[in-house]
């Protein structure tokens, strides 16, 4: 029965939403905000599994609590699966996400097959064990960015579906339909599971 977990994670938007998702449970959500003497994780994996479980494996060490953490790639078929694992730095260390979509905009600019997928790893760690979830939400890359809303690569990627990019979406559809939505609602199933 877990009643108290930490969000390995800084991210005011994560945790406010996570909060939201896990009240119903009656799960207080903490976040490594909350332990100033956290260090930061370098995310230096192969791949999403990889990196969310050692975020949350070292979350979880160093509070003795039960730890989540995500890890979020966009994987296009065309460039093989890039950016995957290195979203975030696409375009170099330290770069800002317009840097990123400028990058993937001219990788992309005479390529016809314009097919990806956003895809997010959420993991647990308890006392008892290990446990990840995964969420995938398929769409196609768009030529030039629409939208206001969102982070990230938002405002070129088109979901299966919809004439809209996620920048563009009302916040609680990109959420019913966002791979970290998927990830998040399995991830629910499993501590209202838990929590019987």
């Amino acid at each position: 029965m877990i009643k108290k977990l930490v969000l390995a994670s800084q991210n005011e938007h994560k945790i406010i939403e996570m909060e939201e998702i896990l009240r119903p449970l009656g799960i207080q959500v903490l976040s490594t905000q909350d332990f100033p003497k956290l260090k930061d994780v370098v995310e230096d994996q192969p791949n999403l599994e990889g990196n969310a479980l050692k975020k949350a494996r070292y979350v979880a060490l160093e509070t003795n609590l039960p730890a989540l953490s995500d890890d979020t790639g966009l994987e296009v078929e065309a460039l093989n699966g890039a950016p995957g694992v290195y979203s975030a730095r696409y375009a170099g260390e330290n770069v800002t996400y317009q840097e990123n979509v400028r990058k993937l905009l001219s990788e992309m600019a005479d390529i016809q097959n314009r097919k990806a997928q956003f895809r997010t790893v959420v993991a647990l760690i308890t006392n008892e064990g290990e446990y990840t979830f995964e969420g995938v939400c398929k769409g196609e890359i768009i030529t030039v960015q629409k939208g206001d809303k969102g982070f990230g690569y938002d405002p070129v990627f088109k979901p299966e579906g919809y004439d809209q990019t996620f920048a563009e979406l009302d916040q609680s559809v990109k959420n019913n339909i966002s791979h970290r939505g998927h990830a998040v609602q399995k991830f629910i199933n499993f501590m209202k599971q838990q929590n019987q």
